[in-house]
């Protein structure tokens, strides 16, 4: 089994993880666009010309599925993907946790991009699944670039500044964007002070798992972590072949996909 996985950068990496957790012994394809990151602030008609010359790149090594591991990607460009791809290799695209998070109602903040926020894509699906849940939309303009270059200042500056747009009390924090997810931690570090006394701790939403659960399901293959760990590694840099990028190693799911041997020729 060949899952293929697409973004600009690495933001690929908590659900290649995730991929690799369920499937030791699936073979991973990351394709990445260092020649035309960030995505962001392209224009949609842009950002779908990368998006399809990355997705071409990895369909020519014949993966069963590809999971579009971006949520800029997925609102801009899943339809022109689908429609490019399908139905000979299952597409899967990544969307903001909101219907889980908001499930118990309360306060919910989603941190997402610029673009994505108050995009009418994220609009249409708080009106769609989180009715019962007060929502507060959170932009976090430079926070993908920090941790995209792995700039553990850039990234507390960044976080920093959503936190302050937060408020202290609530539930739950949707990840909007998938390089959220690798900083976690740091994100947790600058709530926790802000956080009322005597509330529970912030339940967290990112993508990652519900996207490599899926993609398995639109393979028909049930998930099997104890398997034998011979899944390999193989990655495209704008198409061409090349290295794991070195910031990949500065975060777990990068060091743990590091430890896949390369596919053999």
């Amino acid at each position: 089994m060949k899952i293929a996985l697409m973004d600009s950068g690495i933001g690929l990496l908590p659900a290649a993880a995730a991929v690799r957790r369920l499937r030791p012994d699936a073979e991973l394809l990351l394709s990445n666009d260092p020649d035309g990151m960030p995505w962001g602030p392209r224009t949609p008609e842009d950002l779908t010309g990368r998006a399809l010359d990355v997705a071409r790149a990895a369909a020519a090594h014949r993966p069963d599925a590809l999971i579009v591991a971006c949520n800029t990607a997925t609102v801009h460009a899943l339809p022109a993907l689908r429609a490019a791809l399908e139905p000979g290799i299952p597409v899967i695209g990544t969307v903001p946790a909101i219907k889980p998070a908001a499930a118990a109602g309360g306060k919910v903040a989603i941190w997402a991009t610029p673009a994505t926020t108050g995009s009418p894509y994220q609009r249409g699906l708080i009106r769609e699944f989180a009715a019962g849940a007060e929502i507060t939309e959170v932009p976090c303009p430079g926070l993908a670039d920090a941790v995209e270059h792995a700039d553990p200042d850039a990234v507390d500056r960044a976080v920093a500044a959503a936190a302050a747009l937060t408020p202290p009390d609530v539930r739950a924090l949707v990840l909007g964007c998938t390089h959220y997810e690798l900083v976690e931690d740091r994100i947790l570090a600058a709530l926790g002070p802000r956080r009322r006394p005597g509330l529970p701790p912030i339940a967290f939403h990112g993508s990652a798992d519900a996207v490599a659960a899926q993609a398995l399901r639109r393979l028909g293959a049930a998930p099997a972590p104890g398997a034998a760990p011979t899944g390999t590694l193989s990655v495209l840099l704008s198409g061409r072949p090349g290295p794991l990028p070195a910031a990949a190693l500065d975060y777990a799911a990068g060091r743990l996909l590091a430890g896949a041997p390369a596919p053999s020729r």
